[in-house]
């Protein structure tokens, strides 16, 4: 059975597009996932990206190609009504439900439709008490061990090369983003290409560096 790291961040709809999907994709496959919240925003600074939302034309696309994928497969999505906004609350109070650092799939959903379903603001102070009634809390969401689980998801996503959300780690094989989801079933599948072709962009030059 495989073990995979689902990396995500509750404030990007790709990754809720990808939780919901994730059980159609890899049906009929050996594996076990674990929910990892972390901090996408941290990740980015990394990189120096903007990420989505930091480039204008590209964030109204993100939004309108989430809605129609959404709309596609029939997962009940609209963008909440400030994005994007800080999920920091929402990922402590998701971890607040864990002693490990991993969430289950339910804690996952609830929250992630919480944000995506609706189209109301996600950090609204008087949704909150609601989201976390549904939840089963086994800390403070402002206990210092919840802080330390995300800080130790960031750093071991930063570690194992995650580079935006939704990431999936698998054998120290990172994918990256929905549309690697049928990617990520032919790799669970034991297709020969990823052992003969993975490390192929290694040997790819940049153009545009200065060879030494």
């Amino acid at each position: 059975m495989k073990q995979i790291d689902f990396y995500l961040d509750f404030v990007s709809p790709f990754a809720y597009l990808a939780l919901m999907r994730l059980p159609e994709e890899l049906e009929g496959l050996s594996y076990l996932v674990h929910h990892k919240p972390f901090v996408l925003g941290a990740v980015l600074k990394t990189h120096q990206n903007p990420g989505p939302a930091g480039i204008p034309p590209k964030r109204d696309w993100t939004y309108r190609h989430c809605a129609w994928l959404g709309q596609t497969l029939g997962i009940p999505f609209q963008m909440p009504a400030q994005h994007p906004f800080n999920p920091i609350g929402l990922m402590r109070l998701a971890l607040a439900t864990s002693n490990d650092g991993s969430i289950n799939r339910h804690v996952a959903a609830t929250i992630f439709q919480h944000v995506f379903v609706g189209g109301a603001d996600a950090n609204a102070v008087d949704r909150l008490p609601g989201l976390q009634a549904k939840l089963n809390l086994h800390h403070s969401p402002q206990d210092e061990a919840v802080k330390a689980m995300l800080r130790q998801n960031t750093d071991m996503a930063q570690k194992a090369g995650v580079f935006g959300a939704p990431a999936f780690v698998v054998d120290g094989k990172v994918f990256w983003g929905f549309d690697s989801l049928p990617m990520l079933a032919a790799y669970l599948r034991g297709e020969p290409w990823f052992e003969a072709h993975w490390n192929d962009p290694a040997g790819i030059q940049d153009g545009l560096k200065p060879v030494a």
